[in-house]
């Protein structure tokens, strides 16, 4: 049984996950709209979002970001930013400080 939260579902379609993987992915950056930049989120497969730039400016993104480079560095072999850490986590916390 499955449990659907609204919330959740609305910060997908905000977010924009791309059906493209890595591989795919990392062809083009056309796809990226004006204000917003891609990543790459998951602990094993990676799945692609377009995020919006302003969440740049808030402060617990910024953190996710230091925890990221101190443990990971810039060595981003997708081509991309990638943020190793569950699907569920990363959309929690962009819904929340996307006000969502």
């Amino acid at each position: 049984m499955a449990i659907r939260l609204p919330g959740i579902m609305h910060a997908k379609q905000i977010l924009r996950r791309s059906t493209k993987f890595a591989n795919q992915a990392a062809s083009t950056t056309m796809d990226v709209p004006k204000g917003c930049f891609a990543v790459y989120v998951g602990e094993g497969e990676k799945k692609r979002y377009v995020v919006p730039i302003s969440l740049l400016k808030k402060p617990s993104f910024q953190e996710l970001l230091t925890k990221v480079e101190e443990e990971f560095g810039y060595d981003h072999p997708m081509g991309g930013l990638t943020i190793p850490c569950r699907e569920d986590i990363f959309i929690g916390l962009t819904s929340h400080l996307m006000g969502l």
